[in-house]
């Protein structure tokens, strides 16, 4: 159905469409969209549905999600035929009215899947009550708004839809044109064909029927209220959408003998006795995963199917590594050799990272020495932040010292306390105590990544600010960090290479130098930004830190938004942050506002971080807000 779409994602009811979808079709690697209507997409192996439900109706809206996934992965995938489509399709791809009778098939065929699925899975019969209701509602507003236009044939259709939705024998519309009233009692012994439709063939006849009663000279409808439920139809070869997206395309060589030189081929038989009777499996009955193969030679040797495990059936792990020359405590090209190692990076592709990064490679930029200028307005910001930074500074340096001074008490050996009133009141008493000597250094790791999009074009000067402060209390409490801005550059982008950059402005290794802060101010508004890539790319760096605290801090101001990342960009976004935390590594995200925040801005941010967000209502107010911040962090660490 099409209507207003909201894009507001609940990253959690996507991600349970998503393992709805691959569980009910038994596809593991079948992928769920958000789209303008419910179909199957096998050459994308996805499956789609509306994004449009219930807009302001959260319950429609489960609801009707949750029932589009069930009627293409329990009806459409094992119950629709598609030759029978095909046939259809074509037999009325002539027809004054096309698009009619696609909608009309689609509206007839999903009735009919409904009854199995509500059969198979007795438990969906609330939620295809509440899509019922929801429709209900919505076709009636729509046929009100299409008497008004004069579309006939899409007032006709919301007749059709209202008709077969309704729970009563003879449901009246008194505000429908007449002329549409009369075709419908027309229509009626045609239309009451889909309660007995058993198959794709009844519904292909029972719509066939109905579209060929059509007066010719009436326009064809002008919305879409529904998609054809498979994309692409034309292009399958299989009976149903199930065989299609599981059937392997024959051999590249199929001839029935292979190549063998008999003359050259010296056999001999002898039995290896690799195992011993206590390791046989006969009880388990184990089995190894066995591959299909896509192309290859028929061969005569015959295969026994799954087979049971053996001893020798271990996982094997190879490392490979290189070794070379080196000058011992010798760090004066630490630099230059980060570049080199980077630039052999720079070609990786993101297929890793998932279909929404598919051809995205990291190409990391170095910042460069800093200008005189640079250096005058560091200064000038670090000035403006010293109080914050003073003051959390001094907080946490006191904790350390306090926490390395103070003794522990009520302990079983040690110095004698002088508090001995546990000997009369404590059956067991603990009168000893121990000074403490821990490390007055805080065991953690932060990375810092900036959000270069160029909507950050009339934030970027005040939120460098914010990261001055973090970088010079970090500093000043001698813990490693990295600050890095990221952006797409949208102008080289290319079908199959999607550049993002990781603009490096201080690394692990530099990140306490005296006087490197300045490198801050390279930070400039760039391109697009593809958020979830750049956050899994700062992931695996600060993942093979030793620290037992690590911390990843996300400065953004808004949406994510790059070449094909539109639509999934919250959700890939909100899958890295998930990935990233599974790895005992903190993720906050700190949104920048122009003002007032909105509700639609802060439920963004829940989608993509949950908790774990802080909301800045300007770029001018960051520091106030990073400083809080901050300081719990620490302090967790300690």
């Amino acid at each position: 159905m099409y209507r207003f779409r909201d894009t507001t994602i609940d990253t959690r009811l996507f991600l349970e469409l998503q393992d709805l979808a691959a569980v009910l079709s038994g596809i593991p690697d079948l992928t769920f969209e958000y789209a303008y209507g419910a179909a199957i997409d096998t050459g994308n192996r996805r499956i789609t549905a509306s994004a449009n439900w219930g807009i302001g109706n959260e319950a429609a809206k489960k609801a009707g999600l949750k029932t589009d996934v069930l009627l293409r992965t329990r009806g459409t995938l094992h119950h629709s035929s598609i030759p029978v489509m095909q046939a259809y399709m074509e037999r009325l791809s002539e027809s004054p009215h096309p698009k009619f009778a696609a909608q009309l098939f689609t509206l007839f065929e999903d009735s009919r899947l409904e009854e199995i699925v509500k059969k198979e899975r007795p438990g969906t019969v609330d939620l295809f009550d509440i899509r019922r209701d929801y429709l209900i509602h919505f076709f009636t507003q729509q046929l009100k708004t299409n008497v008004t236009r004069g579309f006939a044939l899409d007032e006709l259709y919301c007749l059709i839809c209202l008709l077969t939705l309704s729970n009563q024998p003879d449901p009246s519309f008194p505000g429908a044109n007449d002329r549409q009233l009369e075709q419908l009692q027309a229509l009626k012994p045609a239309i009451f064909q889909v309660y007995e439709v058993k198959n794709t063939q009844d519904t292909a006849h029972a719509a066939e029927s109905i579209v060929r009663r059509l007066d010719a000279e009436t326009k064809d409808m002008i919305n879409d209220y529904t998609i054809f439920p498979i994309a692409r139809i034309a292009d399958y070869t299989a009976e149903t959408a199930f065989d299609e997206l599981t059937r392997t395309d024959p051999l590249a060589n199929d001839s029935l003998e292979e190549d063998v030189d008999e003359g050259n081929n010296d056999t001999f038989e002898q039995d290896f006795s690799t195992w011993h009777s206590e390791n046989e499996n006969a009880d388990k009955q184990q089995n190894f995963m066995q591959f299909e193969l896509e192309q290859g030679t028929r061969s005569s040797l015959m295969g026994e199917g799954a087979r049971e495990t053996e001893e020798g059936d271990q996982a094997m792990a190879s490392i490979q590594g290189s070794s070379g020359k080196s000058e011992q405590n010798d760090y004066s090209n630490m630099e230059a050799m980060e570049k080199r190692q980077d630039n052999q990076d720079d070609g990786s592709s993101g297929d890793a990272f998932g279909q929404e990064n598919k051809h995205a490679i990291n190409i990391t930029k170095h910042a460069e020495t800093p200008s005189e200028k640079d250096e005058y307005n560091y200064r000038v910001y670090a000035e403006e932040v010293a109080p914050h930074q003073r003051r959390l500074s001094k907080t946490i340096e006191k904790v350390l010292e306090h926490k390395q001074t103070a003794p522990r008490q009520n302990l079983a050996a040690g110095r004698l306390s002088k508090k001995l009133v546990s000997i009369v009141t404590d059956e067991y008493p603990r009168l000893f105590y121990k000074k403490n000597e821990e490390s007055k250094e805080i065991d953690a790791a932060f990375t810092l990544l900036v959000d270069c999009s160029a909507s950050m074009m009339n934030k970027m000067e005040e939120t460098k600010k914010g990261i001055i402060l973090f970088h010079e209390v970090l500093k000043d409490l001698k813990i490693p960090h990295a600050i890095i801005g990221f952006w797409e550059e949208a102008t080289e982008v290319k079908e199959n290479h999607k550049p993002n950059y990781s603009h490096v402005v201080h690394s692990f290794n530099d990140s306490l130098y005296q006087k490197n802060g300045a490198k801050i101010m390279q930070l400039e508004a760039q391109e697009d930004n593809r958020d979830g890539f750049s956050i899994r790319t700062a992931a695996a760096e600060l993942e093979a830190r030793t620290e037992k605290n690590r911390f990843l801090l996300v400065f953004s101001d808004g949406q994510p938004a790059a070449s094909d990342y539109t639509d999934n960009g919250i959700v890939d976004t909100n899958k890295a942050v998930y990935e990233t935390r599974r790895k005992n590594i903190d993720v906050i995200g700190m949104f920048l506002a122009e003002g007032d925040i909105s509700e639609q801005d802060d439920q963004l941010m829940r989608s993509i971080y949950g908790n774990e967000r802080i909301m800045v209502p300007t770029a001018t107010q960051l520091p106030e807000h990073f400083s809080p911040l901050l300081k719990k962090l620490l302090l967790q660490t300690i």
